[in-house]
């Protein structure tokens, strides 16, 4: 039985990751496809500008035509710049190997996700197009876990 950690971490052996800086910088000179791989009601607390949401859970159909999930941008991108995002880059590691394994030629994750996006001071929007404060945005990814969700609890 392997953990989540340890299956992100045989994938980040497979993957090309870039960090937030480089991706700030990339924005200035292309637009490439971002994906954002977090569930709907993460995506809509906040995200990058001009990002999608494809979530983890339905990332294959989604990148496949002849599906009800079919994203018809992402589904003609298997030859064009993808990154993909997440809160910490685990998720969008996992993704871009999915990806990878599915023809995407270019295809990287964001390395420490919106977290690290956000201590880098970078801009995100909420659901309405209005800028999220960076201190509200540090609050959101503090880690919130519950007693019982602890590894020392059981």
């Amino acid at each position: 039985m392997k953990t989540f950690t340890q299956l992100v971490d045989e994938c980040l052996q497979h993957i090309k990751e870039i960090f937030p800086w480089d991706l700030a910088e990339k924005l200035q000179d292309s637009r490439p496809l971002i994906i954002d791989v977090r569930e709907p009601y993460e995506f809509d607390m906040m995200r990058i500008a001009g990002s999608i949401n494809v979530p983890r859970g339905i990332l294959e159909s989604a990148c496949e035509f002849d599906y009800e999930e079919t994203v018809p941008e992402l589904a003609h991108a298997r030859d064009k710049e993808v990154i993909v995002v997440c809160r910490s880059g685990r998720r969008s590691a996992l993704a871009a190997l999915v990806m990878q394994e599915m023809g995407y030629g270019c295809v990287v994750s964001l390395k420490t996700g919106l977290r690290g996006w956000n201590e880098f001071e970078q801009a995100m929007l909420d659901k309405d197009g209005n800028n999220v404060d960076i201190d509200y945005a540090d609050e959101y990814f503090t880690a919130k876990l519950k007693p019982e969700q602890l590894s020392s609890h059981n």
